[in-house]
């Protein structure tokens, strides 16, 4: 059975490590098949059962609406559960994104078989590692987690640096799988931040193109936009060293 994560043959690996060596974070477009890069979206967009994870305030515990019931709701309705998230006595951390957690119903096997356990497994495949080493330099990853996640009108992220060293977080990956034109004004960038608190790098939602950094670094998803046309399709997680 082939892997649902097909690398781009033509990547430079020697060049890609040497830029993440200078800059601690990359981008890289065309990272996978064309063919393997459309599956993936497509099992996103049509066979992902998403639920939605909110939360304000960083001692504030995740709340997930599960996906049967989103699934019920009108986008009125989705819009008016995320509409005051992060607002009401500015909280010091907040987001409101749609999800699927891959690893967690790997494990409890909510989808026995399904496409999200082969990817969770290929993102584990030994080539995936091998990649993974190769352009960040770090020979001690061992394991990547991910979720499937959905940005759609007031979805946001709120500045964190993903500093988590008890559990091994080493490279934070963005696979973006948003097909199509994502316009400047949409929002739903993933923003980089300087001690003074400017942007110091936004990379925008492009289908196939895979955004690396080294953690920890300030970074967050800025809020999208009312008026986006599409929906930002990604999987995210960490390369870990344990």
């Amino acid at each position: 059975m082939s892997s649902l994560l097909q690398l781009n043959p033509e990547l430079d690996r020697e060049s890609l490590a040497q830029e993440f060596e200078r800059k601690g974070r990359l981008q890289i477009r065309d990272v996978l098949t064309f063919e393997s890069a459309r599956q993936l979206r497509d099992i996103l967009t049509e066979r992902t059962p998403w639920s939605l994870a909110i939360q304000s305030g960083s001692s504030a515990p995740t709340k997930i609406i599960p996906s049967h019931e989103l699934a019920a709701m009108t986008p009125g309705q989705r819009r008016e559960l995320v509409k005051d998230i992060g607002v009401a006595g500015q909280p010091d951390y907040a987001f409101a994104y749609e999800m699927y957690p891959l690893v967690t119903a790997y494990l409890e096997r909510w989808r026995p078989g399904s496409l999200h356990e082969r990817l969770l497994e290929d993102l584990n495949s030994a080539e995936m590692l091998t990649f993974m080493k190769d352009v960040s330099g770090m020979e001690d990853i061992v394991k990547m987690d991910g979720q499937a996640t959905l940005y759609g009108p007031g979805h946001f992220l709120w500045p964190h640096s993903d500093a988590e060293s008890e559990r091994g977080r080493r490279v934070a990956y963005v696979l973006n799988l948003t097909l199509g034109d994502w316009k400047a004004e949409w929002g739903g960038y993933l923003n980089f931040y300087d001690s003074d608190w400017d942007i110091e790098q936004a990379f925008r939602p492009r289908f196939n193109c895979l955004n690396l950094f080294r953690v920890p670094q300030w970074h967050d998803v800025s809020i999208v936009t009312a008026g986006a046309a599409l929906a930002r399709y990604a999987i995210t997680g960490w390369a870990r060293n344990r």
